[in-house]
């Protein structure tokens, strides 16, 4: 009986060993795992509310029951790790189990990106915006933008800031534009209080707004653009008409097919500068920074015509004459 008893023990204690190195072994296995580097392919991740790491891993990868197990294991074992955060988290190919965990636990939201282009038009920005990834289509039309905004002007031509701009998702294209807008008067205020404007024609720092995107519409070449800027600035101070195409174009609308006809530079629209004098009553687009410094800081010169020669380049002329020569060598290449 004491033998008997004494093998029981015996056998008991090796079943024992047995059951805690196995628990270990597995429970390392399940360690290793969990810090493993995991190949996939790198994305920003929806984390639904409600959800868990469990259900965000199994989501992510095909894992067999052992794996699956192992991960309910290393749950229960530690349940801390397997909380997680609603919202959009970047997760790259290479990272462990542990590292997910950490990021949806700690990690900022990812943050996406939009780029309002210089040159666009309102119009556009809009649609852009409204059709961009992570932002929320608003239903305000330009009217009710420029009520929520009290913007003091008829249009939000040009009251934009192009700019790169960073977001969560679930932002709201309208807030893009309010920051956009603040942007946009912080940027003209500072420069028209910095500029020195002696004898300069423009009026005010709106006047100075659609100057620079007529220079943006103009300008192939960021180094012209206060070359360009003195062109107008001296055709103004001489009266003359300001006699340039974009204005043009952004007065046909939708009309414009590619062409400017003989007939569209005598057309009678409040923003045809072969028409009307001075500035048209609006920006014609948005006017990047480079744009407005070049309209409030033109360079000094005498010149009164450019013509485009190629490369985004301009030949720039004193008189009537030099500018049609010009036009004969660069337009008619004769």
């Amino acid at each position: 009986m004491i033998r008997l008893i004494k093998i029981l023990v015996s056998l008991f204690v090796v079943a024992s060993i047995a059951l805690v190195a196995g628990g270990y072994l597995f429970v390392q296995s399940s360690n290793d795992l969990w810090h493993k580097s995991q190949s996939f392919e790198s994305q920003v991740y929806n984390v639904q509310s409600g959800s868990n790491l469990n259900r965000v891993l199994n989501d992510m990868f095909i894992l067999d029951e052992i794996d699956r197990f192992r991960l309910r294991l290393w749950f229960k074992l530690d349940p801390s790790t397997a909380s997680v955060r609603k919202g959009h988290f970047e997760l790259n190919d290479g990272m462990s189990f542990a590292d997910i965990s950490e990021t949806l636990q700690t990690a900022a939201e990812y943050q996406y990106r939009v780029t309002i282009i210089a040159g666009e038009t309102f119009k556009n920005v809009w649609q852009q915006l409204n059709q961009s990834e992570g932002l929320l289509a608003s239903e305000f039309n330009e009217s009710q933008i420029i009520e929520q905004l009290s913007v003091e002007h008829a249009s939000m031509e040009g009251l934009l800031l192009p700019e790169t701009y960073f977001f969560t998702s679930g932002t709201n294209a309208f807030d893009i534009v309010q920051r956009a807008h603040i942007a946009l008067k912080q940027k003209l205020a500072q420069e028209w209080d910095n500029s020195e404007r002696p004898d300069t024609p423009l009026k005010n720092a709106y006047d100075a707004l659609i100057l620079a995107s007529i220079i943006e519409k103009e300008s192939g070449q960021a180094a012209e653009r206060p070359l360009i800027a003195s062109v107008f600035i001296n055709r103004m101070h001489a009266n003359m008409r300001l006699q340039t195409d974009p204005t043009v174009i952004y007065g046909m609308g939708d009309r414009y097919d590619g062409r400017i006809r003989k007939k569209d530079l005598r057309e009678a629209t409040p923003y045809n500068t072969y028409v009307i004098s001075g500035l048209p009553p609006t920006p014609i687009a948005m006017a990047s920074s480079e744009a407005i410094e070049a309209a409030l800081n033109p360079d000094e010169s005498k010149f009164y015509y450019f013509v485009a020669k190629g490369a985004g380049e301009h030949y720039f002329s004193k008189n009537l004459a030099e500018h049609n020569r010009a036009v004969r060598k660069y337009i008619l290449k004769k």
